[in-house]
């Protein structure tokens, strides 16, 4: 990709904005930090782009780039707040974070919420998963080796469909 610096983040913004905002979603519950978070990320990867070399796809600096800034901000939070990120042993004892499941919308809250919990590179795993990435891609983006992102993957979509399941049969 030829080009400035403005060209380069225009051009990623379109091809991946969409994806980060569901990524901000995913680490920010509060409407007005998620906004913050959003410019945040968007202005990492504008800096970013001044020292991009090419060396990995567009793709994986794009969401290197969003976790680092999103995995900052969630950090910068807890300070903040004293929010309590929890490890994924211990989020199978998550109390159900909202009310009786009352449609799709609720359960998504909820999947969401739990997601939210997570320490960040479990979230960081797990986000890009369900972005579509594969472990390989995964991998690149946390430094992980392929064969322990799959396990991780494992790991996290086993403890969070129990622990979103035990919270339904809670509620």
């Amino acid at each position: 990709m030829e080009g400035s610096q403005d060209d380069r983040y225009r051009e990623a913004a379109a091809a991946y904005g969409a994806a980060l905002e569901r990524l901000a979603h995913a680490y920010e519950a509060d409407a007005e930090y998620r906004r913050d978070l959003l410019q945040e990320i968007h202005l990492a990867l504008w800096r970013s782009f001044a020292g991009w070399d090419a060396r990995c796809s567009l793709r994986t600096w794009v969401y290197r780039v969003a976790h680092n800034a999103a995995t900052s901000h969630a950090m910068r939070q807890r300070r903040l707040n004293s929010h309590v990120l929890v490890s994924l042993e211990e989020l199978e004892h998550v109390p159900d974070p909202s009310a009786p499941d009352a449609g799709r919308q609720q359960a998504l809250s909820r999947l969401l919420t739990l997601v939210q919990r997570l320490k960040p590179l479990d979230r960081q795993v797990i986000l890009s998963y369900l972005e579509g990435m594969d472990a390989a891609a995964i991998g690149e983006i946390t430094g992980l080796a392929p064969g322990n992102v799959a396990t991780k993957i494992h790991r996290i979509k086993n403890i969070l469909s129990s622990a979103f399941h035990q919270g339904g049969r809670h509620a």
